[in-house]
């Protein structure tokens, strides 16, 4: 074996060893950071038994809180998938001034701190905001109240639709359409013929995410609920006043919807990938 044949048998074995080091690291972060606290959070949940799993997720403040985040959800989520469509057809499709202003501003809540965009709402609609005053002549509460949890879910989460459907939309162009419009069919002929199709797996990659978001935000949330039990805790506010209060069984237990969901999440977030890649 000569010198060359050898240098190049090290390299490979080198490149080999870096590979496997590189996905040892990746694998002991994955297990450090996500694996280890769920298996933390289950084995919590199950501490005292079955039974008591279940008690905890049935009492009336649990059942309060799911209700509520389900509820929170199924607004939030339909809303920001029809704000996210058509904002995304009109910045792909068209052009207007403003433009970069519109993106910049569907980008606004992944750069504001929820905590922020909560306290945004209490000025505006607390009861010394700045429309408190009409609010509270015509007795209308949206802050510590359901509403107020609706629009700070709505804000943190709609630019998920959005920002998955763009590039999707900006990549295919505008030729489909074009066709379509010289052989005859109207604007939703071609959105529900042509353009959905396109953008039906990028489109549930958005939805998964927004209701994930949804589901477990807390910083927003947490800010305009005023922490009313039974009325305006989520399940991330139910869990945190059980924390609090050392009720940790019952903490973790509800904690492990949410684990549940996140796992459900990447489950179908890897099913979608899949079949976008496939097709």
């Amino acid at each position: 074996m000569n010198t060359k044949t050898i240098a190049q048998a090290n390299t490979v074995s080198l490149q080999g060893l870096k590979k496997w080091v590189l996905i040892g690291i990746a694998l002991a972060f994955l297990g450090l950071f996500i694996v280890i606290p769920l298996i933390a959070v289950f084995s919590e949940a199950l501490k005292k038994g079955i039974e008591l799993y279940f008690a905890s997720l049935t009492e009336p403040d649990a059942l309060s809180a799911i209700k509520l985040t389900l509820i929170t959800a199924a607004i939030a989520v339909p809303v920001n998938t029809i704000f996210g469509v058509i904002a995304a057809y009109a910045i792909a499709k068209f052009s207007f001034k403003g433009k970069n202003i519109l993106v910049t501003l569907i980008d606004i809540p992944f750069a504001v701190s929820p905590v922020i965009a909560g306290l945004v709402f209490v000025l505006l609609f607390g009861s010394q905001g700045l429309l408190g005053p009409f609010l509270e002549a015509h007795d209308i509460k949206i802050v510590f109240a359901v509403p107020g949890i609706i629009l700070a879910t709505l804000f943190v989460t709609f630019p998920f639709v959005a920002r998955e459907l763009i590039p999707i939309m900006q990549e295919q162009g505008t030729d489909e359409e074009q066709a379509g419009r010289m052989l005859g069919a109207n604007g939703w002929q071609m959105f529900f013929r042509i353009t959905l199709p396109n953008i039906k797996w990028g489109l549930l990659y958005g939805v998964i995410l927004c209701n994930a978001r949804a589901m477990g935000e807390f910083g927003a949330v947490s800010v305009v609920s005023g922490h009313i039990r039974g009325m305006t805790n989520t399940i991330p506010l139910h869990v945190e006043i059980l924390y609090n209060e050392y009720n940790f069984t019952a903490a973790f237990a509800v904690a492990s919807l949410l684990a549940i969901l996140a796992l459900f999440t990447l489950v179908l977030k890897s099913v979608v990938e899949w079949k976008s890649r496939k097709e």
